[in-house]
């Protein structure tokens, strides 16, 4: 396997307020001989607040393992929510198609690129699918590379602003008191295309997090469109069941780097240099991520309910095998 880390915006490019140091990067998994495949990349959800590594490597090599490469985006987040992300990270993904096909021919990959995003990660992905063509590239060495993608995955995606929205994944996008052309432009929903890119989309009836309506809002609307999708909604399961794997259930979720955005902001924040944090975020922060080397860890106390959650995964971790074979469709 090939892997690498690479940076997406070369210097100067790249100027969101509250980054302390870190830029939106990808982590490849690639593999290691001359044939030429199809790339997906993963977008991990986090509520606009980080990128949690539940939906990082583990993903990545599911789909790697079925005869893709993959490359794993940490995007621009904000774990303080003090400075409004806004457009960011729908540059930063188009970036990465953008970088990706340009390096197609490099990389080993055919330049069909499909993106999956995972709960705010799958709105990340979702606002690609419809603005697209709203991702302006300055940089003359991708100018001439599309960023939209060949298909997209979301997964128990946040879609809409309105009734059955993440209301904190909006407040970390676009703040609390955005105005209605803001929120109408993030309702996903609402901004569908003839020329949005076919979809897959899956999700928990009992989602307790991200209302199952978002799912049904974006499937009847790419419907309304005529855009070509798949839509499942599984019986049973909680929000963020990522593979649905054993390794899942295990915690063997693979390494924590998507997590340094937020390992950079909490330090920086306890530092007294966090940019527009009020006293109420910081004493959250403090106590969400008392002193240790890392913010996130897989050692996790035994789990009572372990049996019970590994039953959901006989039917929800075959989404992977169903995307595949939608993906052979397109």
């Amino acid at each position: 396997m090939k892997t690498f880390r690479e940076n997406i915006w070369a210097d100067g490019e790249y100027n969101y307020q509250a980054a302390y140091g870190f830029v939106p990067n990808i982590h490849t998994y690639f593999h290691d001989d001359d044939e030429k495949r199809d790339c997906m990349v993963v977008v991990p959800g986090g509520g606009y607040c980080m990128c949690v590594p539940t939906e990082g490597e583990i993903v990545a090599k599911s789909f790697y393992d079925r005869g893709m490469n993959a490359v794993v985006l940490t995007y621009t987040t904000d774990i303080t929510m003090s400075v409004p992300l806004e457009k960011q990270p729908l540059y930063d993904i188009g970036r990465t198609v953008r970088l990706v096909r340009k390096n197609a021919e490099d990389w080993n990959l055919t330049g069909r690129i499909f993106i999956v995003g995972f709960s705010a990660g799958g709105h990340v992905c979702g606002s690609l699918a419809v603005h697209f063509d709203d991702v302006p590239e300055s940089n003359p060495i991708y100018a001439d590379f599309s960023c939209r993608p060949d298909g997209v995955i979301l997964s128990y995606p946040v879609i809409t602003t309105g009734e059955f929205t993440h209301i904190y994944s909006v407040w970390a996008l676009i703040g609390q008191n955005a105005p209605v052309e803001k929120m109408e432009y993030f309702s996903l929903e609402k901004n569908v295309k003839e020329d949005t890119p076919p979809c897959f989309i899956w999700q928990t009836q009992t989602d307790g997090l991200v209302p199952v309506e978002n799912s049904y809002l974006f499937a009847m609307a790419l419907r309304a469109k005529k855009v070509p999708f798949a839509h499942y909604v599984f019986p049973d399961g909680f929000h963020g069941l990522s593979v649905a794997t054993l390794d899942f259930f295990k915690g063997k979720f693979g390494e924590p780097y998507t997590m340094e955005q937020v390992d950079r902001a909490v330090a920086a924040v306890k530092a007294g240099k966090g940019i527009n944090v009020s006293q109420q975020r910081k004493a959250e922060l403090e106590q969400q991520f008392p002193d240790k080397k890392e913010t996130f860890s897989t050692e996790n106390a035994p789990d009572p309910d372990f049996d019970q959650k590994v039953g959901l995964g006989e039917d929800v971790s075959k989404w992977v095998d169903l995307a595949m074979t939608w993906m052979k469709r397109i």
